[in-house]
């Protein structure tokens, strides 16, 4: 680790508390950004980049004071330091809180060897694969982007309790965007693989193969009919359906959404709050999944944390300054942007857990219905679980099948409620990759799920 001197750290750290603070940690980060974007057959845009830094964060009873420095040097990091104190010198003490060390060991490795670099000119073909691959499907394809990210990020973290901890971690990410139209019709299909690799990632996710997937759903939603409105069973395709935990419920998991009392799950931990075949997870400790990490951004080590078991609530995801309003220990689930940011509490990886139904027989068992094969954006009240998800792409299911392609779908329900109403849950477990924002930051977050099906959902559409 040549970020900076763990022992400088530790003295910010140490002089962050000047002012009667009762925990102070330092970040120190640096990170490598490479973003290739080819578009209309050509190349748009190639960017390379470094970002450092450090935050300093100082906790003192309910306020918590922070202050950063793009500049790793000691005058600026101890300046930091003693801005954030001076921002709590005439703070009220109010109620003590105390910091306690983790006692967890940190789980195996989640980011798999790599020790390569992305070279631009392998990336650019990656590229013009994925363009040739969906322009060759069909001739109603139009338009075609593809953006490579990738990231290599060194962080050291101390603080005044002593820990150090060091880590390294790179990610990649394909995003594939294929516009179609005919007849005045235009329809989108995306497809957006990422992990924890480096230029690994390309031999486990072909790029010409990503492509084809997302043509094909563009392609697809063009020979769609009009969806039909009204109540009926939705059934969520393996993957997609865990955009409804993480948006409709895990953000009201969060345990500083309960402290707001801003989440319908406050006082209902050991209360059943959804059906007993539903489990759900959250696990920063998946190996090489897009929302691993083996310490949070607060220097926890991570872990498994099961949020609701057979139906009943178990745990909310807990950062470090929560944790200690609440004399217990950070879940570790404290994560920032990066060093400009303070760390909140926040999901990972969250996932219902497999079932035990046959995803065929789920369909079968299915006379009418929807199929969600993928999910669009939507909007959702934590206070309430209550919203609103568009369906990329969707198709009936009639008489125990799946039918024809419908566009315009709309779900609309109550998380809680919608996790009630779930009568079956598949054995096919998998994930998909996204970018979660809160409170003005984005962070990389895994969901998944196997195909389940919900028993009745409104399902709003285009259907006269």
């Amino acid at each position: 680790m040549t970020v900076i001197d763990p022992e400088l750290a530790m003295e910010a750290a140490r002089a962050a508390l000047k002012t009667g603070g009762a925990y102070a940690d330092v970040l120190c980060q640096r990170r490598s950004i490479q973003t290739v974007r080819y578009e209309d057959s050509k190349l748009d845009d190639l960017s390379l980049g470094v970002d450092a830094g450090a935050g300093v964060r100082v906790i003192k009873g309910d306020l918590a004071a922070f202050a950063h420095t793009d500049i790793l040097d000691r005058e600026h990091l101890m300046r930091a330091a003693a801005i954030a104190a001076e921002a709590l010198e005439h703070a009220a003490p109010g109620e003590p809180l105390e910091a306690v060390a983790s006692t967890r060991q940190a789980p195996p490795p989640v980011c798999e060897p790599d020790h390569g670099t992305h070279e631009v000119r392998a990336v650019v073909e990656h590229l013009e694969a994925c363009d040739e691959a969906a322009r060759s499907e069909s001739g109603d394809v139009r338009q075609v982007t593809a953006v490579h990210n990738a990231s290599t990020e060194e962080s050291l973290l101390v603080n005044s309790l002593g820990e150090v901890r060091t880590d390294s971690c790179r990610r990649t990410r394909l995003v594939v965007q294929v516009v179609a139209s005919r007849d005045g019709v235009i329809q989108v299909g995306q497809e957006a693989p990422g992990s924890l690799a480096g230029p690994d990632f390309y031999a486990r996710h072909d790029p010409a193969a990503t492509a084809l997937v997302a043509a094909r759903r563009a392609l697809v939603m063009l020979e769609a009919g009009p969806s039909p409105t009204g109540k009926m069973a939705v059934v969520m395709n393996s993957g997609t359906g865990g955009v409804l935990l993480h948006e409709a419920c895990g953000h009201g998991l969060e345990i500083d959404h309960v402290h707001k009392g801003a989440s319908v799950y406050a006082d209902k931990i050991g209360a059943m709050v959804a059906s007993p075949v539903v489990s759900a997870s959250d696990n920063p400790t998946l190996a090489g999944q897009w929302g691993s990490y083996e310490y949070d951004d607060e220097g926890t080590p991570s872990r498994h944390t099961l949020l609701i078991e057979k139906g009943v609530l178990r745990e909310f995801l807990y950062a470090r300054h929560e944790a200690m309003k609440d004399g217990c220990e950070s879940t570790g689930n404290g994560r920032r942007q990066s060093f400009r940011f303070t760390p909140v509490p926040r999901m990972s990886n969250t996932y219902i857990e497999p079932g035990e139904d046959d995803p065929a027989d789920i369909i079968a068992s299915t006379p009418r219905g929807l199929y969600a094969k993928k999910m669009g954006g939507g909007q959702v009240d934590p206070a309430t679980g209550d919203y609103v998800f568009g369906v990329s792409e969707g198709y009936l299911i009639e008489n125990g099948r799946i039918g024809p392609p419908v566009r315009g779908a709309t779900l609309i329900g109550n998380g809680p409620r919608t996790l009630e109403l779930v009568d079956a849950v598949g054995n096919d477990l998998s994930f998909e990759e996204g970018t979660c924002g809160k409170d003005g930051q984005g962070v990389p977050v895994t969901t998944g799920g196997p195909t389940f099906r919900i028993a009745e959902l409104t399902v709003g559409g285009t259907e006269i």
